[in-house]
């Protein structure tokens, strides 16, 4: 009868301590992916200000079309990569916008009066505040996919994640060629 009891124990310990492991398995996965859910939220409220802020542009430096094409299309690719759900496309989509945006704003110092304008003034420092909150929410989701990963790969709970397929996720990289100056050429 005592014998019974311990197997019976250590069954219950096990299927409690299964059950624990899968629901912190869920709730990583869930958090996740609302941490990415924040970077979409944000990349979308860029993709809505650029407009308004190439237009701005266009009434004062009309004549750099190359540069205000470059950045429209590449808005259109970056929308076009978030439809397309695959992390590491949509993340090269959106370090050219970056790119290109960092480009219209170096065109934009050459022009005095453009530079004043409280139009183009207040949707730059909106673009700013949503660049750095893009930054925050992929630092966030980075941080999450590295928990996340960990816990699906560590002995005993992979067991567990291949079971009942939990997948690895992929980190939203930067582009190592961002980190330096942009060269605008007139």
């Amino acid at each position: 009868m005592a014998v019974l009891i311990v197997i019976l124990v250590v069954v219950v310990v096990l299927v409690g301590g299964a059950v624990l492991a899968y629901n912190g398995l869920v709730r990583r996965r869930n958090r996740t992916q609302e941490a990415w859910s924040e970077i979409d939220v944000e990349l979308k409220r860029r993709h809505d200000l650029i407009p308004n802020l190439v237009e701005t542009v266009k009434g004062y430096a009309a004549h750099e079309r190359q540069t205000l094409e470059a950045v429209t299309n590449a808005r259109s690719n970056a929308i076009s990569a978030q439809q397309g759900g695959d992390v590491a496309q949509q993340a090269q989509a959106e370090n050219v916008l970056s790119g290109a945006l960092k480009s219209l704003f170096a065109v934009a110092e050459a022009y005095p009066d453009l530079k004043a304008n409280q139009n183009f003034l207040q949707l730059q420092e909106e673009l700013t505040s949503t660049e750095d909150r893009i930054a925050y929410a992929r630092q966030f989701y980075n941080d999450s996919v590295l928990n996340y990963n960990n816990k699906i790969q560590v002995f005993p709970r992979n067991l567990l994640a291949d079971t009942f397929n939990f997948e690895k996720r992929q980190y939203f990289e930067g582009d190592p060629e961002a980190t330096g100056p942009v060269k605008v050429q007139f």
